[in-house]
Order: structure tokens, then sequence, then C-alpha cells
């Protein structure tokens, strides 16, 4: 490929061969193709991809090599010469593996995945895939709607993929036909095959009971260059209990569950000397929460002492402690770093509908105490258009950034980013029947923030028809895929970069195939009305979401479940081994 590589702005994306890249087994029974929907950078930095495919390489008969899906300029490079997209490893075209497996990381990457597809040889549709075709396979979050992917998905994962993993090569192993690997798949815990499915039954999600058990790799991929977050990860905990209504994977990770210090001190050591990487960051929906911290910052310590290893926590909830809680290897980060709070609403009766939480006044603090370690640069999160938001509301976020600027003395105040998105419904939220606003009603929003922000805060905000493409998307059905492949079709990709989201293309598509993305976005849903992910059961119950919803709109409060008792989220009702939510977290 070198004459079309010459040609294209990041060759380093297309080659391999990086630092504990696998060498590829060509003999291997099973041969699995593990894409990750969106540029090399981008997928470098996912930290369920690099699980998997170490875990396939790991396993007996089995072989694995990275997919991404090429920036436009190597995709038409491609197309023009004629050629077929390969992998990283072994340089084998899609259409020669066995399986094309998918994570499914965020909604803006859809029309990336029949891209990819196409470039490697593999026909869209799962109508059109015959024996000689591989399987394609999508796990994820996104998953857990899988009706707008139906018609080019061959079978679903359907919660954590470790496990589901294995019996996806042990379908494909003892199997010769591709109908004969889709029965297969249709039997195992957690699959969905679209193709065979009655339309009733339940697919359960799968699990990992104990993720000091599970597996984990020893070492990473290095890559060639710098991505998204270019460091070691250490994953410390999975799940959340916190109950924000809006937030998809804290409903959907749940039971949470914790590594135990001794474990991640371990596997932190280990892949900092396979790597080379001089920072290790912990991972979680809620790090702060990981109720071993104080010790793990100390085995870490002991363990990188004189390797000039930083550590560092991702975005932090308000309420979580900052300096004085994290022990001496996180305050040496945290001099130096920005922090990164997302109070999500501008009132405290929005936080409440919203069940955050966390007080202005938590913020407040946070912040006075990250200076007092040494940060100067704090960036906050909010959205607009929450169910139930008001113009107070929305002057409500503006208030608290100005009292944001003032924590500190005149000599030395913070600088101080805001970044808004629109309100996105998520299945399985309680929020999963509420509306989005319509693109007017943003736009005005964003106006009006504009107009009363200080000189010296900066402010970002997402594009309202990129946001209400996100909604049409996660509460979809199958006719969002005819509109996704007629978008695809006329010239859409990269759906989620600035420069590279055209929605007039999506405009037209929505017009061509007689959908109205209004259906999808802005109408609230009756309560009793049929869900498209019906047929998969997350853990949490459809009651618990309701009763949740209703909560929200009567600007009530339900406390985490570690601090006021057990809430009936559904997760105690045997489907799951009978586990509470409190009992799952690992014992340190």
């Amino acid at each position: 490929m070198k004459d079309l590589l010459d040609t294209v702005a990041k060759p380093a994306r297309y080659i391999g061969g990086e630092l504990n890249a696998r060498p590829f087994d060509m003999g291997a029974k099973v041969k699995i193709a593990m894409c990750f929907p969106d540029v090399y950078e981008v997928g470098m930095s996912h930290l369920g991809m690099k699980i998997l495919y170490h875990l396939v390489n790991d396993t007996q008969g089995a072989a694995c090599a990275r997919v991404f899906t090429p920036w436009p300029d190597y995709a038409d490079a491609l197309r023009a010469a004629g050629r077929k997209l390969t992998a990283l490893e072994g340089g084998l075209e899609l259409s020669a593996f066995d399986a094309v497996a998918f994570t499914l990381p965020y909604e803006m990457c859809f029309t990336n995945i029949l891209e990819t597809l196409d470039l490697g040889g593999v026909p869209v549709r799962s109508d059109d895939r015959g024996d000689g075709d591989p399987l394609v396979i999508a796990g994820g979050v996104c998953a857990f709607n899988p009706a707008p992917l139906s018609p080019f998905i061959d079978a679903f994962s359907i919660g954590d993929g470790e496990e589901s993993m294995l019996d996806i090569i042990s379908a494909i192993r003892d199997s010769d036909t591709r109908s004969a690997r889709l029965v297969a798949l249709s039997r195992a815990p957690g699959v969905y095959v679209p193709a065979l499915h009655d339309g009733h039954t339940i697919i359960t999600k799968r699990v990992v009971a104990d993720l000091d058990a599970a597996y984990f790799p020893s070492e990473f991929v290095v890559p060639y260059l710098e991505t998204v977050h270019d460091r070691a990860v250490l994953e410390v905990a999975r799940g959340c209990t916190r109950g924000c209504r809006f937030c998809q994977a804290g409903m959907l990770y749940r039971p949470p569950r914790e590594r135990s210090a001794a474990t991640l001190a371990a596997q932190g050591e280990s892949l900092i000397r396979s790597t080379g990487y001089d920072e290790l960051s912990l991972c979680a929906l809620s790090a702060g929460d990981y109720s071993g911290l104080a010790d793990l910052s100390a085995a870490l310590t002991k363990r990188l002492s004189g390797m000039r290893v930083k550590l560092s926590l991702p975005s932090l909830r308000v309420d979580s402690a900052i300096a004085s809680s994290m022990g001496d290897a996180f305050e040496t980060d945290v001099r130096k770093s920005s922090l990164t709070f997302a109070p999500e609403a501008g009132t405290q009766r929005l936080r409440d509908v919203i069940n955050k939480g966390v007080t202005e006044e938590n913020a407040l603090r946070a912040a006075r105490e990250a200076m007092a370690a040494g940060v100067n640069n704090i960036k906050l999160y909010c959205m607009i258009g929450l169910p139930t938001e008001t113009e107070e509301d929305v002057a409500g976020i503006a208030g608290m950034v100005r009292r944001m600027l003032n924590i500190a003395d005149t000599n030395r105040r913070p600088r101080v980013s805001l970044s808004v998105a629109p309100f996105v419904p998520k299945p399985f939220t309680p929020f999963q029947w509420a509306a989005q606003d319509t693109i007017p009603a943003i736009q005005g929003k964003i106006s009006y923030l504009k107009t009363r922000m200080p000189r010296s805060v900066t402010l970002h905000w997402h594009d309202p028809s990129l946001s209400r493409l996100e909604a049409c998307f996660s509460r979809g059905d199958r006719r969002i895929g005819g509109v996704m492949e007629a978008a695809w079709r006329g010239g859409c990709r990269f759906d989620g970069w600035t420069e590279q989201f055209k929605p007039e293309l999506w405009e037209n598509a929505f017009e061509r195939t007689g959908v109205d993305p209004a259906y999808y976005a802005n109408r609230e849903r009756m309560l009793d009305e049929p869900l498209p992910w019906d047929i998969i059961d997350a853990g949490v119950s459809k009651e618990f979401l309701r009763e949740e919803y209703l909560r929200a709109v009567a600007g009530d409060v339900t406390r985490d479940c570690r601090e006021g008792g057990c809430q009936s989220c559904g997760l105690n009702a045997g489907r799951f081994d009978g586990r509470c939510p409190r009992a799952a977290v690992h014992s340190l």
C-alpha cells in the first residue's frame, strides 16, 4: 500500500507493527477482525478494544487483527485504486475473516460501520451476505438498542464482552457454515441475532461478576501517533449507583464492581513496564467513588517509585474528594493539571430533577481545593434542554460560572471554560420517554448564554443538528437504519467530526426515506408505549425507570443505594443471581 500511503495525511494510521502488537496467526481456526468505527487515534484510546484484542489473541486457536475506519483521504484512494481495506495485522481484507466485530462506543459512528464494511469487501446488509462472507458482530453501549443497526449486523453482544467473546469464538470454531454459526450464537447468553429472533424472547445482558478474576492484558499496543488518551489506563471499577437520570452508562453497567487495590497495583506496574508510558489513568464511571483510592495511590506510588510516572483521574464529580483524599501521587498531578467538573445544570431545582446529587457549594468548594493545590484551569460541563428546564435554569448556568470566577482573589482568578451540550434522551434511563428540545429552542439557549458569559470564559457548545441526529439513532427503530444507509450512500461518514458532518445530506436522507426526525427526537413517549429496545434486559427494570421519571417530574430525589438502602432498581430480582448492587461491590 506504500503508493497509496504516500498520498494521505497520516500514513502511520494504516501500517501496524507497533510495540506489543501481536503477530497474526494465519493458521488460526478462528480469525476475527476487531474493528473500531473511527480513526486510529480514537480507537487506540478505547479500553474495551484493547482488552478484547489481547483476549482473542490469548485464546488458543484464535487470532485477532485491528481495523480502524480510514479517514476520507485514504478511503477515497482505496476506491480509486480498486483496492480493499486490510487489517493492520496479517494484511487480510475484511472479507477474508470469519468475523468482523465492531465496538459501538457512540451513535455518531454508525455510518462509519457501513463505510468500513464496504471498503473491506463485505456486503453492507445482512440479507446480502452468503456463506463466503464473515459474520458481522457488534457490542458496546449502543448495542442495547440494536434496532437501527439490525439491517446491517448479524449478531449483537449485549453487556460485558469478556465472556461473550469466548462464546463467539466457540460458535465459530465449532460450526462449519454461516447459518450454523448464527444458530450457535443465538443460543449463547447475551447474544441477539436479529434474523433468528422471534420478536418476543428477552435477551439478558452478560455481567462479569468478579472484576479481579476478569481478563485484563499485561500490555497494551503502543501507538505510533499521539492518541486522544495517550496514556496507560487501569479500569478500577465498573458500574455506578449514583442514579443520574440522564446517564445511560450509569444504568447499563450496574451492578457496581471494583477491582482490589492489590490487583490494580500489579496491573498498573505491568502496563507501565511493558509500554513505557509516563502517565497512568484510573478509569471508571465515577473514579472518585472508588473505595480503595487511597490504598491504590499508596501501592502504585511504591511500585512506580523512581519511574517518573504521574497518576491521573478523569472528570470528577464535584462532591468527590480532591486533593485531601488522593494521596501524594495524585497531588503531584493535580498541581500541574486542570480539573473537570460536571454540575450538569445551573440550578439546584434542575439538579434535583436529574438526580445529580450535588450542590453548587460542592462545586465551589471543590474548585477552591483544586486552586489551593495549584490548579488554575477549571472546565465545566452542563446540559441544556433537560426535562422541565426553564429560563431560570439556563440563566443559572451563567450565574454559576460567574461565581466560579470569583472563588479566589483577583490576583489569581482561575481560567474557566464551559461546555454545553443539548440533552439527548437515551434508552434504559428514566428520561428515555422525554422529548428533546427542537433545534430552534436549543439555538436560542446557546445564544442566551453567549450574551451573558464573561469575556474571560471560553464557551463551547455542541451542534444542535448533531444532537438531534444522535437522539434519532439513540431511540430509533429499523426505519432509522434505512435513513442511515441513504445518508451514507449520499456521502455521510465521520458524522461526529465537525468538519465532516453534513446536516444538509442528512435532511435529504430523511426526506427521501419518508422518515420524520421529530418523531424520534422531539416527541415525548407514552409511558405504556412499546419501545424498540424492550427485547433487551439491561438489569434495571422498566417499572423502576418509569417510577424514576415520575419522581423527576415531581422534583423528588432518589438516594444512592449504597447510602439509602436498596432502591429496587431490578438487579435484586433474581435475574442476576439475586445480586443487590451494594453487595456486588468488591470487598477490599
